[in-house]
């Protein structure tokens, strides 16, 4: 079996933890082909990408020092970590490696400082340092382990466009680079050790994937491999039934669907972004979520099949706004609500739900409570003639409220559903603010008070039995 591996910022943030890592290799690379994907090492005083964004800000502002400064203590970062995990014949060949990473870059921010300006390619240069820096440190951690192990840059596999700090892939092309290079790794039981979050573009320069890249970049090796399943790497047991800290008897869903996995993301689970696996998604190559710190736990499972159960979780996304656009001429007037949508998405709000009367009189839309004042604004622009005919009359805001989702795809065709979960919110005196279910019935969303949005997640929860 060829299994993609993807491991997190704690996951590799210290010497115990990249040692979790090589064990969990050992076992895993005896009976399967493994490539792993790493993102920067996430100390608890030291988050190594934090810190060189950081840098290369104060270096535009004119310290153009500070890169300089920060570079001894990464390399102090992760020459702790080598030395209780590395030969000592690793360890000297590993330190000038990092140097000439840290030199290279302390160069580029003394540039910055004076011309500056920090143009998203330098960023991108700079932020992806700490993957160059951590996927030397582990292939060096798996060789002095007794395994055979490779450092390779994902600038020489995954080729994206010129979308500096959230690039694309082009797939074709990195899938004949990837195959090319790293399927001769896997046949001779080489173990490649691949830097997360970055890529290039064809000439070569360095690009970054954006959020969630490090995820993003062990998919789309996954989808160019073929890989038989694709695992991340993380600090929870799977996907849990509810936030354990709302409900404390939460527990760990062994299965998902894709869409199950999408619906839960998009309402603020901590789980893979839809759009950093959509390349497995698309090959349906399973996918498994694992704690690097809790190896023997079976983790979930997330694939194309249907997983038996109606509801089967609930989640939540506070700190957020309701904003309603209401008036009599809105009834039967074409163009209304896309005039709306237009206007909400020109101030670069995020739609979270959607919610209309069936007179027409009225629209309602959730957005991040951050956005709330530039969309409301843009409406007001939008809608200016449409005030002074009395059309529109009223644009309210209210907040901050919380979106409750509940979320499974047996929930579709099964009656009573909606029944139970707005029985549960009375039961509890809990005031439903507006409602949203799409025609695929895999998700009910509600939006209630912000005071109400844990006993909601708890009754919802409770009624369903999760």
């Amino acid at each position: 079996m060829r299994l993609i591996m993807k491991f997190g910022g704690t996951s590799v943030g210290s010497a115990d933890a990249i040692r979790q890592v090589v064990e969990i290799v050992r076992n895993e690379a005896q009976q399967h082909q493994v490539v792993l994907v790493v993102s920067a090492m996430n100390a608890p005083d030291l988050r190594t990408t934090d810190t060189l964004i950081k840098a290369a800000h104060a270096a535009v502002a004119g310290e153009g020092h500070a890169m300089a400064e920060i570079a001894p203590q990464l390399i102090k970062l992760h020459m702790r970590a080598a030395a209780s995990l590395l030969t000592p014949a690793e360890c000297n060949a590993l330190e000038p490696e990092l140097r000439i990473l840290f030199d290279y870059i302390s160069e580029l921010s003394r540039s910055i400082s004076i011309l500056g300006e920090l143009t998203p390619r330098a960023l991108d240069l700079i932020s992806g340092q700490g993957e160059r820096c951590n996927a030397r440190l582990i292939a060096a951690a798996l060789r002095s382990a007794g395994m055979d192990s490779v450092a390779m840059d994902a600038t020489e596999l995954i080729i994206t466009d010129e979308r500096f700090g959230e690039a694309n892939p082009l797939m074709d092309e990195t899938q004949a680079r990837t195959r090319q290079r790293l399927q001769p790794l896997l046949e001779h039981h080489i173990i490649p050790v691949v830097t997360g979050f970055i890529g290039a573009t064809r000439s070569g320069v360095t690009t970054t994937l954006g959020r969630g890249g490090s995820d993003y970049s062990c998919a789309i090796l996954g989808a160019s491999l073929d890989a038989d399943e694709v695992w991340f790497w993380k600090e929870v047991d799977g996907v849990m039934t509810a936030n354990p800290k709302i409900v404390p008897d939460a527990h760990t869903l062994p299965a998902l669907s894709y869409i199950e996995m999408a619906e839960l993301s998009y309402y603020g689970a901590n789980i893979l972004h839809p759009k950093t696996v959509r390349p497995v998604v698309q090959r349906q190559i399973p996918i498994r979520i694992l704690n690097t710190f809790n190896p023997e736990h079976s983790g979930t499972r997330i694939s194309a099949d249907a997983v038996p159960g109606t509801a089967k979780a609930v989640t939540a996304i506070g700190d957020v706004s309701i904003i309603t656009v209401g008036g009599p001429g809105m009834l039967g007037t074409p163009g209304v609500a896309a005039r709306i949508f237009a206007a909400v998405a020109r101030a670069g709000a995020n739609t979270l739900l959607i919610s209309q009367s069936s007179s027409e009189q009225s629209v309602c839309l959730a957005a991040p409570r951050c956005d709330s004042a530039a969309a409301v604004a843009e409406l007001r622009h939008e809608l200016t003639s449409d005030f002074s005919h009395q059309d529109v009359e009223h644009i309210e805001v209210l907040e901050p409220v919380v979106i409750v989702a509940v979320v499974g795809s047996g929930m579709r065709g099964t009656p009573g559903i909606a029944g139970k979960v707005f029985g549960a919110l009375g039961a509890e005196g809990i005031n439903v603010i507006a409602i949203a279910q799409g025609s695929t019935e895999n998700n009910i969303s509600l939006v209630v008070a912000v005071n109400d949005g844990d006993r909601a997640v708890q009754s919802i929860h409770r009624v369903f039995g999760m």
